[in-house]
């Protein structure tokens, strides 16, 4: 009897150590979780801002149908001397402007790919989403005689497919932390409000040039000069990622407000915005 009660001990004593070791191998790991998944295999995931302390934001510019905005739109930037910005273009429409291409390269603002079709790439096959992709990397190098390394996904519709397609073509995704809902054209002072409100560090703000949008070239001057008001100056989505990666911080891969507001278009959304 004693040697039974003796053995129960003595296992029992076992099992409290492995316990007490157990707790604290979870410490150690919870305590060191942020350095654990820099050896962790990291997922593609989409750009919506960068930490910084530093009042910098990149204002960045759709594209994908139309020939009446693009133009004012330039003018404005040129007029507040706004030297750098982002503006993604779809291929398709590249290919019917490409004099408004032109424009904006020579303007000195940085061009990213927008896709091809203006569609929601969720819905398409792998195949198909590659297709899309390179079609448009092929179009924009030949027109501006530069390889984007930058795309804004169309109605900003992607999943994980998509994100890994875009990595494998040697693309960064780029989303938003901003939206101005200008491509609702909710009115220049809503829209005003709505990015000055809104806008923080390290922001990348998103606006539009296609001719859906009705009031962007009116708003943007008072975005401009209220932004700079507050000390803000303005980069490139490129300049504002390398500014990021030089002081060893990492890009947000998140929105920093997950409300409705942040999310993409839906289909019924886009169509009740072009009635």
């Amino acid at each position: 009897m004693n040697m039974f009660y003796v053995m129960n001990g003595r296992k029992l004593k076992k099992y409290f150590f492995i316990a007490i070791a157990l707790v604290f191998s979870i410490g150690i790991i919870y305590a060191e979780r942020d350095n654990i998944t820099v050896f962790a295999p990291q997922q593609p995931a989409a750009i919506y801002s960068v930490p910084t302390d530093k009042k910098v934001v990149a204002l960045t510019f759709d594209i994908s149908w139309g020939d009446k905005r693009a133009e004012p739109i330039l003018e404005v930037l040129k007029e507040k001397n706004i030297k750098q910005a982002t503006f993604f273009l779809s291929s398709l429409w590249s290919q019917s402007h490409p004099d408004l291409v032109k424009k904006i390269q020579d303007a000195g603002y940085e061009i990213g790919s927008h896709g091809h079709k203006h569609d929601f790439y969720t819905k398409y096959s792998d195949e198909e989403i590659r297709k899309q992709i390179a079609t448009a990397h092929t179009i924009l190098s030949d027109i501006t005689g530069k390889q984007p390394n930058l795309i804004r996904l169309p109605n900003g519709d992607f999943d994980k497919r998509v994100l890994r397609i875009a990595e494998e073509l040697q693309y960064k995704v780029i989303q938003w932390d901003t939206d101005s809902m200008d491509w609702m054209n909710i009115g220049t002072d809503k829209i005003i409000n709505r990015v000055v409100s809104r806008t923080h560090p390290g922001d990348i703000i998103l606006l539009h040039a296609s001719d859906t949008v009705l009031q962007t070239h009116e708003a943007l001057p008072v975005i401009i000069d209220q932004l700079r008001e507050k000390g803000y100056e303005f980069a490139n989505v490129t300049q504002l990622i390398n500014g990021t990666e030089a002081q060893g911080n990492t890009v947000q891969t998140t929105p920093s407000d997950s409300s409705d507001e942040k999310k993409p278009a839906t289909a019924s959304q886009l169509s009740a915005a072009s009635e």
